[in-house]
């Protein structure tokens, strides 16, 4: 997931190395070979990738906040299903989806 928060400050070849070895499924060695480069090429392009993303999670802590912003969420909406016969309960699903749409605006990545 942090690779979904933080690929755009990632390179060129670590983006697509990453994309390769964890949402493909290729090996070094496949990757390797598609790009000319040794095997150890791609690992250190794939291991320092690795250590930004982390790096960037601990300062800017986007993946925390965007996991405790769910959890919120999902206890308004919890709240608001069981308050769905009081008046209030309607504005309580309002609320959990306007905060939900804020989160999908605040954390979209570029395709």
């Amino acid at each position: 997931m942090l690779f979904d928060f933080y690929e755009s400050l990632l390179t060129e070849k670590q983006r697509t190395f990453f994309k390769y070895y964890f949402h493909d499924d290729y090996s070094l060695g496949e990757i390797a070979a598609e790009f000319e480069v040794s095997r150890q090429a791609v690992y250190e392009h794939i291991k320092r990738a690795d250590s930004m993303l982390e790096g960037y999670e601990a300062k800017l802590r986007l993946l925390a906040k965007h996991e405790a912003a769910a959890k919120w969420i999902g206890e308004l909406e919890a709240c608001a299903a069981a308050a769905h016969n009081e008046s209030f309960g309607p504005k309580l699903n309002e609320i959990a989806q306007g905060l939900r749409d804020m989160e999908a605006i605040g954390f979209r990545t570029e395709s």
